[in-house]
């Protein structure tokens, strides 16, 4: 058996209608390699003017990468670095948590002309010495991020190494991540060259190693057997993993090999020491309290 098993995303909504589905992380299942988070945004058409209910406000986070990827639409990045960013389709917004950091995630263009949002946004787990390391924020676009053709497939890597290429998103462990936008009858195999792998059907049907996925469904592979993936239709796909980097724990936004991290973070957000973006420091989200 070369599929260890199929994950389904889980529908949650963030607020407003906003309709996002948690693949990762899953009980049996919670990290791929060092990616410990997987939401698929979307997809979801905004009308201009929507209310400012669907926007991500400011909050922290601790102890990992966000990536942000879009199919279609646009979001205003700001940070407590001072950094102020779009990401369109195509492009990356790659943020290092490190010691700390604060962000907000907000739907300006389609608030003024209206938008279809589809993407996804995964977490990267950080190594036990990268942890505490300096927040950063990367854009990447155009030659940062490898592209290939082949077949009936368009390729783009986002992060890490794969089949000779290299992206150049700041890592801290070794990983891969890749956009393939496949046409009906497209085929390709997934590197083999890490030990924990997935492939993710975002739009259209695939099928991995004779198995079919619909759109919201995560094949896990068994090791580095495997992993052909077949479109039965035009389909986008993600496939991503790396080497596993030892035990997480999560609380909220927060990733840490130390539970007694998690909860230090969690009263530095609680008494205000946290710092807020400069251009987005009017409103936050609380942290959630038990039962809430």
């Amino acid at each position: 058996m070369t599929i260890e098993r199929i994950i389904d995303r889980r529908t949650h909504d963030l607020g407003g209608g906003f309709v996002v589905g948690r693949v990762l992380p899953f009980h049996a299942r919670r990290m791929v390699g060092p990616y410990i988070f997987f939401d698929h945004l979307g997809p979801l058409e905004l009308a201009p003017g929507i209310p400012k209910d669907l926007d991500v406000r400011p909050h922290p986070h601790i102890g990992l990468a966000t990536v942000t990827y879009l199919y279609s639409g646009q979001i205003t990045h700001r940070d407590s670095l001072g950094f102020e960013q779009e990401v369109r389709p195509g492009e990356v917004n790659w943020m290092v948590s490190g010691s700390g950091i604060t962000h907000s995630e907000r739907l300006e263009h389609a608030r003024a002309n209206g938008a279809s949002m589809h993407g996804i946004q995964a977490w990267v787990a950080l190594p036990d010495d990268a942890e505490e390391s300096d927040p950063s924020f990367d854009h990447l676009e155009g030659d940062d991020l490898p592209e290939w053709s082949e077949g009936g497939l368009k390729g783009r890597l986002i992060a890490g190494e794969a089949d000779g290429m290299k992206s150049a998103a700041r890592i801290h462990s070794p990983q891969f991540y890749q956009h393939w936008e496949m046409q009906a009858g497209a085929q390709r195999g997934v590197t083999s060259a890490y030990p924990e792998r997935a492939v993710y059907c975002a739009a259209g049907e695939i099928e991995v190693d004779g198995t079919v996925l619909a759109p919201g469904q995560m094949a896990v592979l068994d090791g580095r057997s495997g992993g052909k993936v077949v479109a039965s239709q035009p389909s986008q796909v993600m496939v991503l993993g790396g080497e596993p980097i030892g035990e997480r724990f999560l609380l909220w936004n927060f990733v840490s090999s130390r539970k007694e991290r998690l909860e230090q973070a969690a009263e530095d957000w609680r008494a205000g020491r946290m710092k807020l973006p400069d251009a987005d420091n009017q409103e936050f989200i609380p942290f959630p309290e038990k039962g809430k």
